[in-house]
């Protein structure tokens, strides 16, 4: 997948659903299409009690609108690990939710939400990326081979929105003649998904 195709801030105006603020991405070396991250909220903003967030496949690949549920198989890729209510950080935000993804379980992510001054509903996700904590915009799979990770990129904007960060994890040095970091948390199962998944 190319870069900049991250959902970053999202509002339930542009998501496929009025209950659903888009937060960020995970995307794959090998094509367009994107895992989207999202929470549902109620009328308040607030999210749902029950599992808020929640991630999908965007097929861009086939067209902006098209979509299609992650498989079985997949959550385990791209699926949460554990999710939890806490109170919001930021000033002003309705709610929060502390998730762990299965493909970075090192780096919590606190997604808040929160109103917009246009009154659309809005969420952000925060992580640690380079030693400080950032907005998370996207997660870059750049893939060795069919079964294989060669690194992952977080990327996102500082906490003032004033700059890009990144952080690259599971690079190898050049200097180092070792394979590639293989991940099975983010093999592709390429044969069990429709083509362009």
């Amino acid at each position: 997948m190319a870069f900049g195709l991250c959902a970053g801030i999202g509002t339930t105006s542009d998501a496929a659903a009025s209950s659903e603020a888009r937060v960020f991405t995970i995307a794959k070396s090998e094509n367009r299409n994107v895992v989207q991250y999202s929470v549902h909220v109620d009328a308040g903003c607030v999210p749902t009690p029950e599992a808020p967030v929640y991630a999908y496949w965007r097929m861009l690949e086939q067209g902006p609108a098209s979509a299609a549920p992650l498989l079985k198989h997949e959550v385990k890729a791209y699926g949460l690990s554990s999710q939890r209510l806490v109170p919001p950080v930021t000033p002003g935000a309705a709610g929060a939710v502390r998730v762990v993804l299965a493909a970075v379980p090192s780096r919590p992510v606190l997604v808040e939400t929160l109103r917009a001054p246009d009154g659309t509903c809005r969420a952000q996700a925060t992580v640690q990326i380079a030693g400080a904590p950032a907005h998370l915009t996207e997660v870059y799979v750049r893939l060795k081979s069919a079964f294989g990770v060669d690194y992952l990129l977080l990327r996102g904007r500082s906490m003032d929105g004033g700059r890009p960060v990144e952080e690259k994890l599971g690079h190898r040095p050049k200097r180092r003649t070792a394979r590639a970091m293989t991940c099975p948390r983010l093999r592709l199962h390429q044969a069990e998904r429709t083509p362009g998944q």
